[in-house]
């Protein structure tokens, strides 16, 4: 017997009061009255012998404590809950995949060809939640994840799915119109739009030019998805340097067009990883096997 772990209602009340910071909302969400949900949280840190809430008036405040178990028991019931679910889905085809992805890839790629895979298997549920950072398996509750980079993650097996291609410059048609982007020195009065993490592609991309590269040229807007860089080049905020593959509708449709011939090089790509020491389910399986020929 599980002595030490507090009752399931006891943790569904204190995640919840702690995620709406308050008893009432918290109340609402169990359909529970606000005391019910005020004596389970006391009770729990009864249990614990720690405060996890300061109660000021009508004000409710999370201790650090109090913030750090939440997280951890907000992982735990988002487990049982993933795993309820495959349960009452059935096993076969019938399962919820939760996947980290990247999310310009995702939504400029992936998304456009899930139609297909959910043609193939109807029964599988894909949840997809972004995240741009290495993280463990283990304690996030992901089956699998998607990412750039240049290799596999530790403690993790896959294979890339997608080199990234070359960067293109990239620029509203209106913008083009009125720059005369073919000659260097227009190029002194462009914003240079950039990705936060991809300071120096510009850099880059002018040496590939033969071009001198300039202070103008490093202090333009930067932006933390390439998504933002591709609305803010088709709203003709500057020139942006992105991915052929991630703008590729942009051009198609005439939102973008290309704002040089250059190109720069990729080096990375796309990778899809899953646990080292977890074989996965057969759904998760049917994924990897999709995504390989996608």
């Amino acid at each position: 017997m599980r002595k030490d772990i507090p009752s399931l209602g006891v943790l569904q009340a204190f995640e919840a009061s702690a995620r709406l910071q308050s008893f009432s909302r918290a109340a609402e969400e169990l359909a529970l009255t606000p005391s019910a949900v005020s004596r389970h949280v006391a009770a729990l840190e009864d249990r614990l012998g720690v405060t996890l809430f300061v109660r000021a008036r009508q004000r409710l405040a999370m201790t650090d404590t109090g913030r750090s178990y939440a997280a951890r028991i907000r992982l735990h019931l988002e487990q049982i809950e993933r795993d309820t679910q495959e349960i009452r889905v059935g096993r076969g085809e019938g399962y919820v995949l939760h996947l980290a992805v990247v999310s310009t890839f995702c939504t400029q790629w992936l998304i456009p060809r899930l139609p297909q895979f959910a043609a193939l298997h109807p029964r599988i549920t894909l949840n997809l939640s972004v995240r741009s950072e290495v993280f463990a398996f283990d304690e996030s509750g992901f089956d699998a994840a998607i990412y750039y980079g240049d290799r596999l993650w530790p403690d993790t097996q896959g294979r890339m799915v997608l080199p990234e291609g070359p960067c293109v410059p990239v620029c509203s048609p209106a913008y083009a119109a009125v720059h005369a982007l073919h000659d260097e020195s227009a190029w002194l009065h462009c914003p240079h739009l950039m990705l936060a993490t991809r300071v120096h592609a510009w850099r880059d991309w002018y040496a590939e030019c033969g071009w001198h590269y300039t202070l103008h040229a490093s202090r333009g807007p930067r932006y933390e998805l390439f998504s933002m860089v591709i609305a803010a080049a088709a709203a003709g905020l500057g020139v942006g340097l992105v991915p052929q593959l991630l703008a590729r509708e942009a051009l198609d449709n005439g939102r973008l067009v290309p704002a040089h011939p250059q190109a720069l090089a990729g080096e990375q790509g796309y990778w899809f990883v899953q646990p080292q020491h977890r074989a996965g389910s057969e759904a998760l399986q049917a994924f990897r096997d999709w995504l390989a020929r996608a």
